[in-house]
């Protein structure tokens, strides 16, 4: 066994991604405080080929040093906005047809694992590390997901967050 080179692992360049078919997912992050842990997502929106991400409230947009350092050059391949206003973002998605799902712990909450992702377009709210996702949008939700934990921690990092839920959608687009 050996790891294999860059040139080996035949990604596609900038342009055939920029315009490559994306799976009709859009991670909104909510006043996301760590401008590392926005970079994650690009990278990670990068890798399943996601449509968007929508950055609101006090969360770092690129150009930012921080967020280059851990999105590796995601920020050229994935389509972003910045929207000031969280609900304002949830209502624009909400018109354009997206079921919108946030990642929180609630009453009412579905566990990750439980819950039947269909074909419709979907709309991921990300919350801040420390409150989570907005109390605003939190009635506006179609739908709060809850990743199953089985330690003493209540809760993940936003970027692993976002990176698990991220996958479970990439499965579902990419591989059905």
């Amino acid at each position: 066994m050996r790891k294999l080179k860059l040139e080996e692992l035949d990604r596609v360049s900038l342009d055939e991604y920029k315009s490559a078919a994306k799976i009709p997912v859009v991670a909104v992050l909510d006043n996301i405080r760590s401008a590392m842990n926005v970079g994650s997502v690009f990278r990670t929106a990068d890798a399943f080929a996601i449509e968007k991400i929508i950055i609101c409230g006090i969360s770092a947009t690129p150009p930012n040093r921080e967020i280059t350092k851990t999105a590796i050059g995601a920020t050229e391949s994935v389509v972003w906005e910045y929207i000031e206003n969280v609900s304002d973002a949830v209502a624009q998605l909400k018109n354009d047809g997206y079921t919108i799902a946030g990642i929180e712990q609630t009453d009412a909450s579905v566990l990750l694992t439980d819950y039947t992702f269909n074909t419709e377009k979907i709309a991921v709210v990300f919350g801040n590390e420390v409150d989570g996702v907005s109390d605003e949008v939190i009635n506006e939700l179609d739908v709060c997901l809850e990743i199953p934990q089985f330690g003493t921690k209540h809760s993940l990092n936003v970027s692993v967050c976002a990176g698990i839920v991220l996958w479970e959608l990439a499965k579902k687009y990419h591989l059905t």
